[in-house]
């Protein structure tokens, strides 16, 4: 069984702030721990006051860093303004921004309301552009070197059906980030991102899928690998990703997945389920020997 360690130097994120939407649960708490045990400061951002303030105690507690918790919806452009100011005035300055606050459900898309169409694109999309705009603004301003980091899906560029709000946000989220990288860039602001594939986290995997349905539709067997994400292994990425490590890195989104999406893609990928002696009798035919 692979159990991922650590992967940069101890101190390579010392000086920097980053502030992560959705940072108090999931994954984004887990990148947030590693990136205070690499020396940074973080903001951490959702609606929810209470869970980000817990999550903050329970953080610095675990890694001694220093962590500030802001209530904010990113749907809301000038919350988001207020959560720079707040993050700014506290410590100084941010330095990096992952755009990692998200909502999914799974759904055939003529049960959807609008209004649950918006949802999913409103916090996805729109709350990615609002604090990308607001960052990059402030950033350009101060003439300050900064970098953005996007979570996306592998279904970004493919589509996926009975996901489709999400499927549509998500591309947007990757569009922004390689227009941005070829606009941005001249004033040293880089942007990346990352396409995960199926890291288990308490809700967002049981939304996703619920007892009844991962017993008909195992994910596991999607994956090459035969396994599934452990969080330490995207918070090295990410954590590499926001670094002076990846400087030369602009415009990326780098899938991490073991394989899943191409085994997807693949026409025949799903032969490997074909026995042995199938195959043995398979070949005995294409050679004429039957």
């Amino acid at each position: 069984m692979i159990k991922a360690e650590p992967m940069l130097k101890e101190g390579a994120l010392t000086g920097k702030t980053i502030l992560v939407t959705g940072g108090g649960t999931g994954l984004g708490r887990s990148m947030v721990k590693y990136f205070l045990e690499l020396g940074a400061q973080t903001v951490i951002a959702s609606r929810k006051q209470e869970v980000l303030e817990q999550a903050a105690e329970e953080l610095m507690q675990e890694t001694g860093g220093k962590v500030l918790p802001i209530a904010c919806d990113v749907r809301k452009y000038t919350e988001v303004e207020a959560m720079l100011e707040k993050s700014v005035a506290h410590f100084g300055q941010v330095d990096v921004l992952v755009n990692n606050a998200a909502g999914n459900f799974v759904s055939p898309t003529e049960r959807l309301t609008n209004k649950a169409f918006d949802v999913v694109t409103d916090i996805v999309l729109k709350g990615s552009y609002n604090c990308t705009l607001a960052l990059g603004k402030h950033w350009i301003e101060k003439q300050q070197p900064a970098a953005v980091l996007n979570i996306v899906t592998t279904y970004a560029w493919t589509g996926s059906g009975y996901v489709v709000p999400s499927a549509c946000a998500k591309a947007g989220v990757l569009a922004l980030t390689r227009s941005l990288a070829s606009e941005w860039a001249k004033y040293g602001i880089r942007s990346n991102a990352i396409a995960p594939g199926p890291f288990p986290t308490e809700g967002a995997w049981t939304r996703l899928f619920p007892k009844q349905l991962a017993d008909q539709i195992d994910p596991l067997k999607r994956i090459p690998v035969g396994r599934f994400g452990e969080h330490q292994e995207l918070a090295n990425l990410a954590a590499y990703l926001v670094s002076d490590y990846a400087a030369f890195v602009n415009g990326e989104v780098i899938t991490i997945d073991g394989g899943e999406w191409l085994y997807g893609a693949g026409e025949f990928n799903s032969f490997d389920q074909v026995p042995q002696e199938l195959w043995d009798a398979m070949e005995k035919k294409m050679r004429g020997k039957e």
